[in-house]
């Protein structure tokens, strides 16, 4: 289970290099249009997923998480923005790296920004949703770039596993 975690903390980063690669193409005016997305535009749908890295992260470190809502913009610029994001991204290949399988049974506790009433869970189904909440947002970056731009970076999982393939590293 570990390495499938590392796979997906690789995954993530490759995907996010990608997007952000991307977006930093966009016009001034295109990536901080609104686009009918849950965060409006790419700039509010990437600080949004920077933001819910951070809050799952202190979780899953046990510390204080950042008080922020889910809309918080933490970084005004695309280049403060992905600075942030590609040391984040290290951060969390690095809190993978120093897993052991004991750790991902172990219970987290936390209270929900949305909901109140608080939560205990183990470790390894929260993380899987910290990558499929990458996954599914990035999904949106995605459709503000095709919608925009007529074309965005193939993101699947797949294509990054037939990258390592390729490098020998799967």
């Amino acid at each position: 289970m570990i390495d499938h975690f590392k796979m997906f903390a690789g995954y993530n980063s490759w995907a996010n290099g990608k997007l952000y690669n991307a977006a930093g193409k966009l016009s001034d005016n295109d990536y901080d249009s609104d686009c009918a997305v849950a965060f409006s535009s790419m700039h509010g749908t990437l600080n949004h997923l920077l933001g819910g890295d951070m809050i799952w992260m202190s979780r899953f470190r046990g510390t204080v998480a950042p008080s922020i809502s889910l809309d918080t913009i933490l970084h005004q610029t695309f280049e403060a923005l992905r600075t942030a994001r590609f040391a984040y991204d290290r951060e969390i290949e690095d809190f993978v790296d120093g897993l052991d399988p004991a750790a991902l049974d172990k219970t987290i506790s936390y209270t929900p920004i949305t909901d109140p009433r608080p939560v205990t869970q183990k470790l390894a189904p929260a993380m899987a949703h910290l990558f499929n909440h990458q996954t599914h947002h990035r999904g949106q970056a995605h459709a503000i770039l095709t919608r925009l731009t007529g074309e965005a970076p193939a993101l699947d999982l797949l294509y990054y596993q037939r990258a390592l393939s390729d490098k020998g590293n799967m």
